[in-house]
């Protein structure tokens, strides 16, 4: 070999180390791709990845099946995150129904909150990391510890959707309620993610050069951007209303008192509601062995007393086969400190810590004669004792003898129990008569029916407004969170019952209420404003890829197409080296 082609060899390996040193030397003054691809694809070095060329997939067949599947990952647990996360109101009856199933308190909904919270934050990174590889050309490979990160939070979501819509189907009856609040929000949302995939969607499309290719990536986006363009001619909310039309705030009637505050259905419980403004107080009635008339919602003693210490061999007996010598020597207060039922409790006071601690079941009669005295109107469950009660077929009487000898006035008292209506109106003309289900004016003017009881989930401004007609008030419960406090305000309810009276009686405007010139404006801003920006995303990278001189995409990462082009002439130039 001549000394000739020694030194051609030489060049030739020298114009590769130059070539080399060049690409590395771009890629250390590229940190945001490198961190994009090292996160997603855990590629920490130049080699590993490269850019797409123009009309050429911007990655492989399996690649794109997963980054489908990230996206329909991050839908499925928005769905669940955002269901679970309206369902707060009732945290504390799944909590309930899991401490009746498992014997022991814990709050799960909040800890499901927090797992569904993480998992979603998680998805949606990568789904982040995915749009901005692509709006960048950079071909994408997820690593295998995302994919399974990704199949297993797939998995939580459909499992956590297709148990609650089995077990707990009536959350989505709150969900749909939630979008008379939300939908607006949801809308300008959803807009503005389409605005930000309007980039990688506009990039890929313009640099293939097949229009199949094209209508496949760009007719699906129009599609979705068309329709939530349109979506709002669809919506409803009782929130979006002409000035001067919201009736009065809804009065507040405390659910067992102030459970957030206080041990549930304990004197405590009932101060504190009437310490906070509350119009009324609801309770739950059961008579015990010996015909005394106490306040207790669960049929056993063992979740709100210490019954398992005092009596442990009759821990899980209902409560209305103990007599009331036994009732009186349990304590139910010290549960509520240790348990804590509710996760926005907040701190309580020395005093009221000392307060909580020395409750004891509370009797029908004394809590009536503080409603009186407070005159606030009481509305209670009334529960009929078990088979083999002394007091089965005459529970009806106690519990009316306990009302007349409380001496409160026969108005302040809303009777719910319809099963043996026609014997309390004749035995107690006095009482103002509810029911707890939706009927027909006529039947209800019949029975002298003046307030409906009814769950927030059947809510609706045109039965509220019929009923109102005919001078028949309309009250909703369990209503504690404020969206829904919010929501009830702009249907037009009368009272709603709820755990938390200290909170609600602060709110004095629904959270979101405008008027429809006001709402149409936001919407055709919002639709106008996305539009002219995608309009020019569009054109922007319409313009890039026809190689104006002005917007040539020359400043990537890896082997593009100028760079290799310019490398294979340079290459080729050189002299042929023959051995």
């Amino acid at each position: 070999m001549d000394s000739s082609s020694v030194s051609l060899k030489k060049l030739k390996f020298g114009k590769l180390k130059v070539v080399r040193r060049s690409l590395l030397q771009r890629y250390e003054h590229q940190p945001f791709i490198s961190c994009l691809a090292g996160l997603y694809s855990c590629r920490w070095k130049r080699y590993q990845r490269r850019r797409s060329e123009p009309g050429r997939c911007c990655c492989k067949m399996w690649e794109c099946v997963f980054f489908l599947l990230l996206a329909g990952t991050f839908c499925l647990s928005l769905v669940f995150l955002y269901m679970w996360g309206e369902a707060k109101n009732d945290y504390n009856n799944f909590d309930w129904y899991n401490y009746g199933n498992l014997g022991h308190w814990f709050l799960w909904s909040v800890f499901l909150l927090i797992l569904a919270a993480v998992l979603f934050a998680y998805v949606t990174l990568l789904l982040v990391l995915a749009v901005c590889l692509l709006s960048e050309g950079q071909q994408l490979y997820l690593h295998w510890s995302h994919k399974i990160g990704t199949f297993f939070v797939l998995g939580f979501s459909i499992a956590s959707i297709g148990v609650f819509s089995k077990l707990w189907a009536i959350r989505w009856k709150t969900v749909r309620l939630s979008f008379q609040v939300t939908a607006p929000y949801l809308h300008i949302g959803a807009i503005a993610v389409m605005v930000l995939l309007s980039w990688p969607v506009a990039l890929h499309a313009f640099r293939t050069n097949k229009k199949v290719v094209q209508m496949i990536i760009i007719g699906p986006y129009l599609a979705i951007l068309v329709f939530l363009f349109l979506i709002p001619l669809g919506m409803y909310s009782p929130c979006i209303r002409e000035v001067g039309t919201l009736g009065p705030k809804p009065a507040l009637i405390g659910h067992r008192g102030a459970p957030m505050l206080a041990p549930e259905n304990t004197e405590m419980s009932f101060q504190k509601t009437i310490e906070h403004g509350g119009h009324g107080l609801e309770t739950d009635v059961t008579v015990s062995y010996d015909g005394i008339p106490f306040l207790m919602h669960d049929s056993s003693l063992r979740r709100t007393t210490d019954v398992q210490e005092v009596f442990p061999e009759n821990a899980t007996q209902n409560a209305a086969m103990f007599s009331w010598d036994a009732l009186e020597k349990l304590n139910a207060g010290k549960w509520f400190l240790k348990d804590k039922p509710f996760s926005c409790m907040g701190s309580l006071s020395r005093a009221d810590q000392n307060l909580a601690m020395n409750q004891s079941i509370y009797k029908l009669k004394d809590f009536l004669r503080l409603a009186g005295s407070a005159n606030k109107f009481v509305i209670f469950d009334l529960y009929r004792p078990p088979e083999k009660h002394p007091y089965r077929n005459t529970w009806v009487n106690a519990t009316l003898h306990a009302i007349s000898l409380s001496g409160i006035n026969p108005h302040l008292v809303l009777w719910l129990n319809n099963n043996v209506r026609p014997i309390v109106q004749s035995v107690a003309p006095g009482f103002r008569h509810i029911m707890g289900s939706k009927a027909p004016v006529d039947e209800l003017l019949r029975n002298n029916i003046m307030q409906l009881n009814l769950v927030y989930y059947e809510m609706s401004s045109e039965d509220i407004r019929k009923y109102a007609e005919a001078n028949i008030t309309t009250n909703f419960y369990v209503v504690s969170e404020p969206w829904l406090f919010s929501l009830a305000w702009c249907t037009g309810a009368h009272s709603v019952t709820t755990n938390a009276v200290h909170l609600l009686k602060d709110i004095n405007r629904p959270l979101f209420l405008m008027t429809p010139k006001e709402y149409r404006i936001m919407w055709l801003l919002t639709d106008v404003v996305s539009a002219l920006l995608i309009s020019l995303i569009f054109a922007l990278h319409w313009w890039r890829e026809r190689g104006l001189t002005c917007c040539s995409d020359d400043g990537g990462v890896g082997l593009e197409n100028g760079t290799y082009n310019k490398f294979r002439t340079e290459l080729n130039d050189l002299p042929t080296v023959v051995a």
